[in-house]
């Protein structure tokens, strides 16, 4: 493994020349590289970065969904759900992150690379579980955090924060139950202490 940590610019160079046209946009930020596909590009473009002898991306570090339904408040143009991954390359010393938007927002549908990394299995069924996206080929694609019977998912920004239904231990019946949500939603305004001399300080 080498001492140093390749340059960004250099790193950002060597991938677009392994990717070609399969990739649709690179940009280096804070010293981070990520790299754009296309849904059609992810799965041969996610080879290439591993087997490229200038990538050599032998690891997959993390795989996470995304929702830009509302970006930064206003939302974003284009898709909706997004897949990240960062990838790691120990024998060069380099890091590079892949991203790929889904390109049905009602049904999200990506490949999935569990053939390329076995690290993604788990991070695709999380992936599936909280934001929906299916990932195809996957061979056990089921949730992983929440309960079978869970309805919905809920890192998706219009999934309500109380959630659709409760749990509950119902002592008559002397087993847990489920029933529809009965906290109310309020908006909670902090208190502010104006006293001088709250709690003893001066």
């Amino acid at each position: 493994m080498s001492d140093f940590a390749i340059n960004p610019l250099v790193l950002k160079e060597n991938i677009a020349a392994a990717l070609g046209d399969k990739a649709a946009k690179i940009t280096v930020a804070l010293g981070e590289v990520t790299v754009e596909v296309s849904a059609e590009n992810y799965l041969q473009a996610a080879q290439i970065l591993r087997d490229a002898p200038a990538c050599r991306f032998e690891q997959m570090m993390d795989l996470c969904g995304l929702d830009y339904s509302d970006y930064k408040g206003v939302g974003r143009e284009g898709p909706r759900f997004c897949v990240a991954l960062h990838l790691l390359s120990v024998s060069l010393n380099q890091r590079v992150r892949l991203k790929v938007f889904a390109v049905d927002d009602d049904m999200p549908v990506l490949p999935s690379i569990t053939e390329l990394w076995n690290s993604a299995n788990w991070f695709e069924r999380e992936a599936f579980d909280l934001f929906g996206i299916v990932f195809e080929g996957h061979n056990d694609l089921r949730r992983i955090l929440t309960d079978y019977g869970f309805i919905g998912h809920p890192f998706r920004k219009d999934f309500p924060t109380t959630g659709h239904v409760e749990m509950r231990y119902d002592a008559e019946s002397k087993r847990v139950v489920y029933q529809p949500v009965t906290i109310e939603p309020r908006e909670i305004t902090p208190r502010i202490i104006r006293e001088d001399n709250y709690g003893g300080l001066h």
